[in-house]
């Protein structure tokens, strides 16, 4: 009796099906074609043409409806009755929500505890049945798997089909057919990797000569890493802030055709994605999340580290699901990201004079913090915060700094720096007696922190002093000042003459438990 033969396992599709897949592509019964902007601004900054493919305007402001609902429509009647569910960190969520609800069908969206609130309300809103799992979009992904099997769902996966990827495929379509001239790079946010997989495809098929770059953040690098290794390779864990890019696995077709098909990867961490999304806001007025600024990040560091002018780089800024209350983060670390903010230690004689002599030397440089406690009774530590051009400019002000008698410390590039002692200096003080605290406001504007110093009277003595610029347009400041108990009538005088509202802060039950 003869054996039964094996059926042979299906061929992988080539460049010619995935071409074919793509033109095919049903997507625009719920996604618009997305314009490419010229970024004006960065542009000219960099020395390059940059453009901007502007996914980050879909109607659920990401990408990822395109792939979500290409896979939908070649579902089966049955299939679509029965339900279908997905895992996603968010954007896929709501491409899946939006299509179930267009064509029809009930959804079930399993996605990390971690996912953004926006993203969450944002699909139940389109009517999808929300489940919060994990705390990544792998832990949500086997979640997923058992609810498809105990509820007999189909599965809609995020990245790892080919009809997602040939619906992500038609993203490229747009941009080779807007731009019709040369393009030397195109950058691509990476997850799962299937927008790099549908746009390299495209791509690759129709201008091959045109480079196709993978971005990802440092800590959350599968992709890169898989490549690297010639085999899928597994992360511990990923990083959060980039929500939309945290994939521990990719999927084995999309690392097939990306280790096929791009040419070259570039990774960039949180302080470039922030100043990136500053960058998209410049030039659009619109904010993108982490990882539709991710391409952005890339062009900067492409071009400043292999010197280029003059040519041209689309970012795709594939999603602007951003929750409000992250914009407090970005603003923070965009200008370390920037490179425009430089952070010092410095030290100054616990003297007379000494801290008016800082302040010269500051100049009408532009002040986004100036924190100080008195602690010593010979020499004060301030932390300075100052605007800068560019990354090499902080260490020839240290050198300045020190030229002039304050020793001073760089602490630019010090992460407990930025994240926890700009927050911590302070703390009670016993050589702080007779202090005095008072809340001054003054106008923010280049130069007027150092006006205000210069009016603080030179009798008595400056214990404490915390500010911080916020962009507001007033700035605030607190202020310790040392007044015996003799010259209070002669310090209220000294009050009258300042040009500046004031508080005093020193009942103040915050002021007494914590610094006094």
């Amino acid at each position: 009796m003869a054996g039964t033969a094996r059926p042979r396992p299906p061929k992988p599709l080539g460049l010619p099906d995935y071409l074919q897949k793509i033109l095919n592509a049903q997507v625009y019964d719920v996604a618009r074609e997305t314009t490419l902007d010229r970024a004006n601004k960065l542009s000219a900054r960099l020395g390059n043409h940059v453009w901007l493919k502007r996914e980050d305007t879909q109607p659920v402001f990401s990408f990822k409806l395109r792939g979500a609902y290409n896979k939908m429509r070649q579902l089966t009647p049955a299939q679509l009755k029965r339900g279908v569910i997905c895992a996603s960190a968010g954007n896929h969520a709501q491409g899946v929500a939006l299509g179930a609800r267009h064509l029809g069908c009930t959804s079930v969206i399993v996605m990390p505890v971690t996912t953004p609130q926006l993203k969450v309300d944002a699909v139940k809103a389109l009517g999808g049945e929300t489940v919060l799992y994990g705390e990544s979009y792998s832990d949500a992904y086997q979640h997923a798997l058992e609810l498809e099997r105990s509820r007999g769902l189909t599965f809609v996966h995020p990245f790892d089909d080919p009809d997602v990827i040939a619906g992500q495929g038609t993203v490229a379509v747009e941009l080779l057919r807007q731009h019709p001239g040369p393009i030397d790079a195109v950058f691509v946010a990476i997850g799962g990797g299937g927008l790099i997989s549908g746009v390299a495809a495209y791509i690759k098929s129709i201008r091959p000569e045109t480079k196709v770059i993978g971005v990802q953040t440092t800590d959350s690098d599968a992709m890169a890493r898989s490549v690297a290794a010639g085999k899928r390779v597994q992360l511990n864990d990923v990083g959060l802030f980039s929500d939309g890019t945290a994939v521990k696995l990719v999927g084995e077709e999309t690392f097939r055709l990306t280790r096929m098909l791009v040419d070259e990867f570039v990774k960039v961490d949180t302080d470039a994605a922030c100043a990136a999304i500053k960058d998209v806001f410049e030039d659009t007025r619109c904010i993108v999340e982490p990882a539709g600024a991710l391409g952005v990040a890339a062009i900067k560091q492409y071009v400043e580290q292999h010197k280029l002018k003059g040519k041209t780089f689309v970012a795709i800024t594939c999603g602007a699901n951003m929750n409000f209350d992250r914009l407090r983060f970005v603003a923070e670390r965009a200008e370390v990201g920037e490179e425009r903010e430089a952070l010092f230690a410095i030290t100054i004689p616990e003297e007379r004079g000494s801290f008016r002599r800082l302040c010269e030397l500051i100049g009408d440089r532009s002040v986004t913090e100036f924190n100080y406690r008195i602690s010593d009774e010979r020499q004060a530590h301030v932390f300075v915060g100052l605007t800068t051009r560019n990354r090499s400019e902080s260490a020839k002000l240290a050198r300045s700094f020190t030229r002039h008698g304050f020793a001073a410390i760089d602490l630019t590039d010090d992460e407990m720096a930025h994240q926890h002692v700009r927050h911590m200096v302070g703390g009670r003080s016993e050589l702080a007696r007779d202090e005095r605290v008072y809340r001054f406001v003054f106008p923010e504007r280049p130069g007027a922190l150092m006006r205000f110093l210069s009016h603080m009277h030179p009798d008595w003595n400056i214990s404490l002093f915390h500010y911080r610029n916020q962009g507001a347009d007033y700035g605030r400041t607190l202020v310790g000042i040392q007044v015996p108990r003799g010259d209070k009538k002669a310090f209220t005088e000294f009050l009258k003459t300042l040009a500046y509202p004031w508080v005093d802060e020193t009942d103040n039950p915050a002021y007494r438990l914590f610094l006094r």
